[in-house]
This record gives structure tokens, sequence and C-alpha cells, in this order.
């Protein structure tokens, strides 16, 4: 059953079209009401008890689902539109934002996978004796702590928490797995009267522990170290970010979900071929350190991952994708917004993404004390900025989207984005994706820039990111040849035909086929749409004989393999079949004629000449692969005795034994 939308125009403060909304999203809207939180609060419990509804209200969302918990219903949904939307300067008609944000917000969201953590209330606590110490103690009334003292305080008198001494050279793993490696290890002295004493020093130490808490105020033991799960650091000269450290350490206790955030498809990845490395943009871009060369591929600790994004953006092949949520739903979701907006009659869209944090907030104050986002400008909210690449910016235009624009956070991934943004703007131009990095609210609607006199044409473009890309390429600027930035996924090659031997060793090495041979001819053949500029040809290549070009060719040629070198085949001498390249084979006999003791027989010389079988044929029959002579047999005619006058010993059989 479908739910209702209870719209609110929050006491008069904003336009809302009622049938307006409800024919362009597809969404039965009530009577437009001015104060549901507050003394139409009633209307809205009738509406709940009444069947599912969804209310248009986000600021009082919290004041919704606890009416809701009180009449023992399930939560109700709350959509903002007043924010997004209705408060704004611009006296265009907000209707078809609105639709299409409402449409937007009843599409159902997949659940990301997530894997089961459990931390078993095992602490280690890193500082000085001054801080430390009581850290420790506060902690070891919920945990069970070690505390690692780096300036050598000596232990207290208390057992309450086990203190070690020592240097720490490795930490590995996030919460609930974390090792860390400790040389210079000095344990407390059990036993004795006095003071504790600590033990001798011992190198390559493990300790395993759940949850760390770093007060040493010095580098932090693991990248990115805000986004590792279990990690907690806080500056020792600060008591009150200590004070929340350890309460928050306190509660890492039991099970945990950790959310999957990528999808790996290990064939797909073009690392490595052979221990020769091409692509490598994974590597490069994540903070966490959560991908790490495995063989031919690369492989993600999802423990580790904090869910960024950046690698589903750059990865060329489509071997990593963001999977909360997925790429296509991503992509499905920036459609519907466009077409939604232009059935309830807008025209021109264009697309803001943001963070659902920084993001959002920063709309909210516009909306509250700015001028508001402009009629035109949908907001557009994902977990993760940086996952949000070329690819789906390219998709954006597509869509009907006029620009689309990315508002950046403090904590976001510039380097990522600005490479993506570099990437969309040389394929489709400086529309396709804007950076607007501001820290004051009303500074955004000039960001923004002015609205723009036209739109794409909706196409539907399906598939990988990459086969999105280069459909939205073709459908936005079909142009030629476009040169794209250096690092760029896509492209072609260029071979010197005079260094190219043919050995086709980069042929089985190519990790997405774009080079192949012919198995006819001696051919060098090469598919531009399937090349991933990951450099594995050119590394491999023993004669240097392939440069790299990044470039984006949408015609139809690229497509389709196209012959980047041949040469004209050798004839067996004996039986006519054909073999290798005449060049090879003449540059070879050339430099082995009278140059070599194995080859100074013409007719060893001509061995080189003959396919696979008549060679061994060859060897065979002239008695190449012959020995010393057989030695012969002798008999007894050879020692002058008739052959009946050899008498063999009879074999005696052994008799029973009778018992």
């Amino acid at each position: 059953m479908s739910d209702t939308v209870l719209l609110c125009d929050c006491l008069g403060s904003q336009r809302l079209n009622r049938d307006g909304i409800a024919d362009g999203s597809g969404r039965a809207c009530s009577k437009v009401h001015t104060n549901l939180c507050g003394r139409e609060l009633g209307i809205a419990a009738d509406a709940m008890r009444a069947g599912p509804v969804t209310i248009a209200c986000g600021q009082e969302a919290e004041t919704f689902q606890t009416l809701a918990e009180d009449l023992g219903l399930d939560p109700v949904a709350c959509v903002d539109l007043r924010d997004r939307a209705g408060w704004s300067d611009d006296p265009r008609d907000p209707t078809p934002k609105q639709a299409a944000l409402l449409a937007d917000a009843a599409r159902p969201r997949p659940l990301p996978r997530v894997l089961e953590v459990d931390s078993h209330g095992t602490a280690l606590v890193i500082g000085a004796g001054d801080v430390a110490l009581d850290a420790a103690a506060a902690l070891s009334e919920t945990l069970a702590v070690t505390c690692l003292l780096t300036d050598g305080a000596p232990p207290p008198d208390t057992r309450a928490f086990d203190v070690i001494h020592g240097d720490i050279r490795t930490v590995t793993g996030a919460l609930g797995q974390f090792r860390v490696g400790i040389d210079g290890l000095r344990q407390v002295i059990r036993g004795g009267r006095g003071p504790l004493e600590m033990g001798a020093p011992v190198d390559g130490a493990v300790s395993e522990c759940d949850v760390i808490v770093d007060l040493s105020g010095e580098t932090p033991l693991v990248p990115a170290p805000n986004k590792r799960e279990g990690y907690f650091r806080a500056d020792p000269g600060r008591p009150q970010a200590v004070a929340d450290v350890v309460r928050i350490a306190s509660h890492m206790t039991g099970t945990f979900e950790q959310p999957v955030f990528v999808d790996v498809t290990e064939h797909l990845c073009a690392h490595s071929r052979a221990m020769q490395v091409g692509c490598t943009r994974c590597l490069d871009a994540c903070p966490t350190g959560a991908i790490v060369p495995d063989g031919d591929h690369v492989t993600v600790d999802p423990h580790i991952c904090a869910g960024c994004g950046a690698c589903s953006s750059l990865c060329p092949s489509g071997a990593i994708s963001f999977d909360a949520p997925p790429v296509a739903d991503t992509m499905a979701r920036v459609a519907a917004l466009a077409s939604t907006y232009r059935k309830a009659g807008g025209t021109l869209p264009r697309l803001l993404v943001h963070d659902e944090a920084h993001g959002t907030e920063l709309i909210s104050l516009l909306a509250r004390h700015g001028a508001g986002l402009p009629a035109d400008v949908i907001p557009f909210a994902i977990p993760s900025l940086a996952a949000f690449g070329h690819a789906e910016a390219l998709a954006a235009r597509t869509a009907g989207f006029a620009d689309v624009s990315l508002l950046l956070a403090p904590m976001s991934d510039r380097a990522t984005l600005e490479s993506e943004a570099t990437l969309a703007c040389a394929i489709d131009g400086p529309e396709a994706m804007r950076l607007i990095d501001i820290a004051d609210p009303d500074d955004l609607p000039e960001a923004l820039g002015a609205a723009p006199d036209s739109a794409p044409k909706p196409v539907l473009t399906l598939g990988s990111r990459r086969q999105v890309a280069r459909l939205a390429a073709k459908a936005l600027t079909d142009d030629g040849p476009r040169a794209l930035p250096e690092g760029s996924p896509y492209g072609t090659l260029h071979l010197d035909p005079s260094a190219c031997t043919l050995c086709l060793a980069c042929v089985p090495l190519c990790p997405s086929g774009a080079l192949s041979d012919n198995p006819d001819s001696p051919q060098l053949l090469f598919t531009e749409d399937a090349c991933l500029q990951c450099g594995i040809c050119a590394t491999i290549c023993p004669e240097t004989a392939i440069t790299l070009e990044p470039r984006m060719d949408t015609s139809d040629a690229a497509l389709s393999p196209r012959v980047l070198h041949e040469e004209e085949p050798f004839a067996c001498v004996e039986c006519g079949q054909l073999f290798g390249t005449k060049s090879t084979i003449d540059r070879i006999t050339e430099k082995l004629a009278g140059k070599n003791r194995m080859f100074e027989n013409p007719r060893a010389l001509r061995l080189i000449q003959m396919c696979d079988d008549c060679r061994v044929k060859s060897q065979m029959h002239e008695g190449m692969f012959a020995g010393a002579p057989k030695p012969v047999a002798k008999t007894s005619a050879d020692y002058g005795q008739p052959a009946d006058a050899v008498v063999l010993p009879e074999r005696r059989k052994k008799k029973k034994r009778r018992d």
C-alpha cells in the first residue's frame, strides 16, 4: 500500500503547490498544513494510525518519531522539502524541485553488505605516565587494559591493569583485531616486596587488542587515524579531549556491524601481470592503507576500509566499485531527479552534490539565514563525496542536468575530486563537474553561478562506469578524439614499427584484452575502447616500442580491433607452412651464418628456416639425434664354443621341512 505525504508550509514560510507536487512526484499528498509539529500534531497522529505516511518535514523528524513510538507504530519517514527547496529568495516556482526531491525520497534504498566484528574489550593505552595512567584506570572499570608508558615512568602499585614499557614498531588491523609490534618490551615483575620493578627488555613482542587509545601526542600509529575503527587518539594536553576518547572507548565491547563499502572483481584488476606493475591508482589514493597488492590484483581489507570511495572513482576497469550505495543506484537516482523535475514542468535543472553531514548543514544554514538555494539547483546528498567521479558526473549530464557541482567538505579527498573534475571537464567541458570549496553558506549562490541557458538532451546510458562515460561522451560532444590529462584511464597507444619484432609479449599480459594477435597471420591488433592505459605493455616490451597517449575517441572505429603492426610471414623451406615473420627469420639466419660453430654446416642453418614438424623430422632423418654406436651383444660363439656346450647350472628347489 502506497503512503500519503503530509505537507506542511511551516507557519506559512514556504510555498507548496499540492496538486503540482502530487502530479510531478506521482505520490498522494494531503492538503497543505501549517503547523504539523505543533497545534496540528493530532492530525499527524491520526494519519499515522490510518496507514503509512511520509511527513514533509526534516527539522522535526525526531518529534514525529517519538509520536510514532508513543502510538506503538513503526518509525515514520520524513523528508526535507523546506530547507532544500521551500525556503528560497528565488521567485521562480519551487514545485518541480519539490516534486523531484519527494520522488527521490520514495525510492527504495539498497541495504549495504555488512560483516560482524567482535570486540572482547581488550584495550591498549599509550602515552606518558601523567596522562595514560589515569586514562587506563578509568577504562579498567569496563575493559581489560594494558598501559604502555612511553616515558618509562615507574609502574603504579595497582593491579587493576597491566603496565609495560617499550617502543611500538608496527600497528596493523582495526577494531577487534589490532596487532601491535613492540621492541624493548618490559613487563612488571610480579612478586617481591617494595616498589614494582620492570623485567629485562625483549624485542619482537606482539600485543593483540581490540581497541587502541593513543595519548602519546606523537605521530599517529596508523594512516588516516580518524578513519580507523577502534583507534582513538587525543592530544594529551587537552583534558576534555582525553576524557571524550576514554568515554567512547569504554563502550567498544560487543558485536558491531562493519559496512562493506566496495565490491572487488579480481580478474578485472590491471595492477600487474607477470610481476610487472601496471595500474596503481587505488593504491596511491587509499588514505587508510586498506588496499594492498595481492599478486596480479589488489585486495581490500574491509575492516580498515573507511568508505571514502576514491578507489571506485579512479579504477579504470571497474575492478573496484563502490557498493554503499552501488554505483548503479546513484546513477539511477540522478536520472530520476532530472526526469521528475522535467515532468513537473521544470527546465534546465542543475545538480548540487554534497555529503550528508557538512553539505546538509550548510544548505540548512543558507536556507534559514540566507537566500536559500536557487529554484533550479537540486541538492543530492551522498555518503561519500569522492565516490562521485567523472562517470557519475557525465551520467548526470546525459540525464539532462545543465551543470554539475560538488560542494566540498573540510575532510573531502580533494586530490581525487580535482583529478576527476579535470577529466570530466576535458571530456565534456566546464559544465561537467565544478568543485565548490566555501566556508560561508552565503557564498554558495554566487559560487553556483548564473543559471545556464541550455542543457543536454536526455540520453539513456547503461552499463559499467567506463561504458557510461563513453556513451555520455559520444552523446555530449561527438567531435572526434579529445586529448585527456596524463593518468586518464582512456587512450590509445603508438607503436614504433621499426622497433617492434612482433614477439607478442604484450598480448597475453594485457589485462583488458585491448592488445590481441591474429592466429592466421603475424599481426598485432589493438582495440582502443578497451585500453586502460595501465602501461603494462610499455613496461614489458623488450624493444621499448610502445608509448601511451591518453585521449577519448568516441568513434565506432575505437570499438573494433585495428592493425598496429604486421609483417610478411615466413614459409617453411620444406613444406611451405607459414610460421614466424620473414624479417625475424632472415635476421636470425644472417646473424648465425658462418658466425656460430653450431651453424657452420648449411644443413644446420637450414633448420632455422623450417617449421616445428619439419625441423624434428629433419633432425631424426639426418641422424642429428643419433648417439654413439650401440654395442653388439656377445654370444658363446664369440668364445669358440658351440652353443650346446654351455651347461647352465640347474636351480634346485628347497625341500619343505616337515614338522
